[in-house]
């Protein structure tokens, strides 16, 4: 009797079914936007990076100095229209963090199709405090400049978990994916999936200059609170 008849575990069939659907972008239509809209976070994001320019440059050091590997962190994600585009962070973990993902799927605490770990090992004592902060997520304002993320919006997905999403969930990529949004003012992390992806349909819906400049002013206090953090 052969030892490989029945083939690799269900976990491993899994992980290679979800591999090939996240390499399958599925595209949806655009929702359209206003140019003013964006011209007014282009000036926004140009003023936050001159004014937070020694704040960044702070962190970049502190990242480059305290462990091993580069200051920034690069990563694809899922954006407007359902297509891939790289997001910039500054690095929060050792550098063998992707290597370790695998073996640490059993600790995952967040629900639908998304990877969290609460107490995540891979984490640097830097990094779990720039991360509690949200101070982590600041290079992302280079994305907003090249038009591939909004300062609001739904936060942009890895396309493995892109790859588990319910057909209407992917209505989320009608807009561009944001440093901030909905579901970010309301718990972040903490946030059950199936919360999460209604705050962002609702933003998908409902986008209008007033919802972001109410999601930004609570961006603020949804911050220094440290709620869902981590």
């Amino acid at each position: 009797m052969s030892l490989h008849a029945a083939g690799p575990p269900p976990s491993v069939r899994m992980s290679a079914t979800h591999a090939r659907l996240a390499s399958v972008p599925v595209l949806v239509p655009v929702r359209p936007e206003p140019w003013t809209r964006r011209v007014g976070e282009v000036a926004a994001a140009v003023v936050l990076v001159i004014l937070l320019a020694p704040v960044l440059l702070a962190i970049a050091l502190l990242v480059l100095t305290t462990s091993q590997g580069p200051v920034l962190f690069r990563h694809t994600r899922i954006g407007l229209g359902g297509r891939p585009f790289e997001v910039l962070k500054f690095r929060t973990m050792h550098v063998d963090a992707e290597a370790r993902a695998a073996e640490l799927l059993r600790m995952n605490t967040a629900s639908g199709p998304l990877f969290k770990i609460r107490h995540d090992p891979r984490i640097t004592p830097v990094g779990r405090w720039l991360r509690r902060l949200s101070l982590d997520e600041l290079p992302q304002l280079w994305n907003v400049l090249n038009g591939t993320m909004s300062l609001v919006g739904p936060r942009p997905s890895s396309p493995p978990e892109v790859a588990r999403f319910a057909p209407h969930e992917h209505r989320r990529h009608a807009v561009r994916p944001g440093l901030t949004g909905l579901a970010q003012i309301n718990g972040r992390s903490d946030l059950p999936w199936e919360k999460a992806i209604r705050l962002d349909l609702h933003y998908v819906e409902h986008q209008s200059l007033r919802l972001d400049l109410a999601v930004l002013l609570r961006t603020v206090p949804a911050v220094l609170s440290g709620r869902g953090a981590y």
